[in-house]
């Protein structure tokens, strides 16, 4: 007697939790496209709680055919089987559809990054063929002028004169540079960052040690223009968060990878904290992802910062490439 209450009391819950799950199987009807899926488990979880419902009534006395059981039964392993293919066929359309979202948002970062080439190249023209002449003609025609007969204090408002020309003409030269590197244009990627290095070494009197095995290889322009740039990016935080007085830069091309790593000697940070560094990191990941590359941060207060960053040149696109 105890052991039927309790077989009741289990198919009453049997009973329960198939019609939750058949009021959540409609409510998902109109919300994914395989409607047929939740069809068939709704038809399902109906043929369960029926059959559920029969072996209620069977053991409280109830005289059921046997030929109904069994073609309940019959239904129920007829709609399980198809709504699990229709189940499979819902799941590769979900990772199709995060495939297609993922290259959409490729695509996205790659015309930014290459709007924003663009755009640094053709105010770096403006400057160097533009205000550049401007100031060079300035120069000259202050240089033409007769020094006799001048005072002391009109000499000295000339010479301060040519010297501020001078200076603007240098500083229209490093923007433009630095804006449309002309050397990784002409030379590649490791002339380029060598240079960089050399100059920001320099003019913050830091140590800057670049090692790489590149020659003149050349690589994707996509490939060669982010890489320059991460570069630069990181020695910038570094030159103007860390405090740090040696950076090092380690590029290798190992089978068809380059290979990036880069440390510095200074305070170190949160990587978790990205308002450390501005943006700035948060744009470095997002040029590494561009390329489907790998990037990755390390560091502890007081113990330096440490980037590598891994990226394949074997392009599969060789429509690809951004003109700085």
């Amino acid at each position: 007697m105890e052991s039927a209450i309790l077989y009741k009391v289990l198919l009453c819950i049997a009973i329960g939790l198939q019609v939750l799950a058949t009021i959540y199987a409609i409510r998902l009807i109109r919300r994914t496209k395989y409607n047929a899926i939740w069809i068939l488990c709704i038809v399902g979880f109906v043929i369960l709680c029926a059959e559920r419902i029969c072996q209620l009534l069977v053991i409280d006395g109830y005289e059921i055919s046997f030929f109904l059981f069994v073609a309940l039964g019959l239904i129920i392993s007829v709609c399980i089987p198809i709504a699990v293919i229709f189940a499979f066929r819902l799941v590769n359309y979900i990772d199709r559809m995060e495939r297609q979202r993922l290259l959409f948002n490729k695509r996205i970062m790659t015309a930014v990054l290459r709007t924003e080439e663009r755009t640094r190249q053709n105010f770096a023209k403006e400057m160097h063929d533009g205000l550049g002449p401007l100031l060079s003609s300035a120069k000259m025609t202050l240089s033409a002028l007769p020094h006799e007969g001048l005072s002391d204090e009109q000499y000295e408002i000339l010479r301060n004169t040519r010297h501020v020309i001078e200076e603007a003409i240098r500083s229209v030269r490093e923007i433009s540079n630095n804006l449309s590197p002309q050397v990784l244009i002409d030379f590649g990627l490791a002339q380029g960052i060598q240079n960089f290095t050399t100059r920001s070494a320099a003019l913050f009197n830091i140590d800057i040690k670049f090692n790489t095995n590149l020659r003149a290889e050349r690589f994707d322009g996509d490939i060669e223009v982010i890489i320059y740039r991460v570069i630069c990016e990181l020695i910038n935080n570094s030159l103007k968060h860390s405090g740090c007085s040696t950076i090092k830069v380690d590029l290798q091309h190992i089978n068809h990878t380059l290979h990036l790593r880069y440390s510095d000697n200074g305070c170190g940070f949160d990587p978790k904290a990205m308002a450390y560094y501005g943006m700035g990191l948060s744009n470095i990941a997002s040029r590494i992802n561009s390329l489907s590359g790998e990037f990755e941060i390390k560091s502890h207060r007081g113990e330096g910062m440490t980037a590598t960053a891994t990226i394949s040149t074997a392009t599969e696109n060789s429509e690809r490439h951004i003109k700085l």
